[in-house]
Parts: structure tokens; sequence; C-alpha cells
């Protein structure tokens, strides 16, 4: 992919001018979606987009509009030994997808057990819910 993209554990290089971030917890059904800033380090859920392969670029595309975010953070998930999986590969694919469409930065995140830890906060959206949870742990990870 061109454009920036990196893991928070690597130290992610993200301009200071980037403010304004959408994260996305990619699911091949759903994908749940958060809007978050870096000066107070917090994301709100902002729903799920409930729509498969290039229907869920329409949906995701207004959000875009809507929020006009600096930059995009995808949840990338792993084994719990770090290794790659099929859905390692679909979230990528999926972050490829949104720079190319949207001209936009994309920045992955490990996303291991943001679901898990959704649920067990008890959310109601689990998608958007991972997706914030997502988003929090980058913006935590930025200077």
């Amino acid at each position: 992919m061109s454009g920036p993209t990196a893991m928070p554990d690597a130290g992610p290089d993200v301009p200071a001018r980037f403010q304004s971030f959408l994260a996305f917890d990619y699911g091949q059904k759903r994908t749940g979606v958060a809007s978050g800033n870096r000066m107070l380090k917090t994301a709100t859920p902002q729903g799920t987009v409930a729509a498969e392969g290039d229907a869920r670029f329409g949906p995701i595309g207004q959000r875009i509009a809507e929020w006009q975010p600096d930059a995009l953070v995808v949840g990338v998930p792993f084994h719990p030994d770090g290794a790659e999986h099929d859905n390692t590969r679909r979230a990528r694919k999926f972050a490829r997808q949104l720079h190319g469409r949207f001209g936009l930065p994309v920045y992955e995140v490990d996303e291991r057990y943001s679901t898990t830890e959704a649920l067990a906060d008890g959310a109601r959206d689990a998608d958007a819910a991972s997706a914030c949870i997502i988003l929090e742990q980058f913006l935590r990870s930025l200077p």
C-alpha cells in the first residue's frame, strides 16, 4: 500500500497535523466504525456498516464525507502468538482498498482481543465498540 501504515508497537509515524481519525473493525459481513481525535485521545462508536464486499464502501464513504478525518485506522487481527491468518490478510486488503478509494493515509493496529474486550464491557454493538477500542489504542500510541 502506498501511504503511511504502521503498527502502534513500532511507534507509528503520524504527522502532528493529523488530528481526526475514523477507525474500522473489519468483518466480512459487518464493519464497526468509530471516530476520535488526537488531542483528547478518545474515540466514540459510530455504529456498524452491515454490508459485504464492495457494497460496504458506499456507507463508509458517507461516514468519511461526514467526519472528514485526516487519516483512517484499521484493526488487523492476529493469532494469540502473533501469527497471521485469513482474516489478517482480509483486513489488510480492506486497508489497501480504503486507501485506494478515498486517498487517505491508513494506519494498521493489532486488534487482538478487541471484540472480546468490547463484549466483556457489555457493548450492545460489539463491532463499533471494538472499532472504538482499536482507535483509542492507536491514539494512546501517538506522542
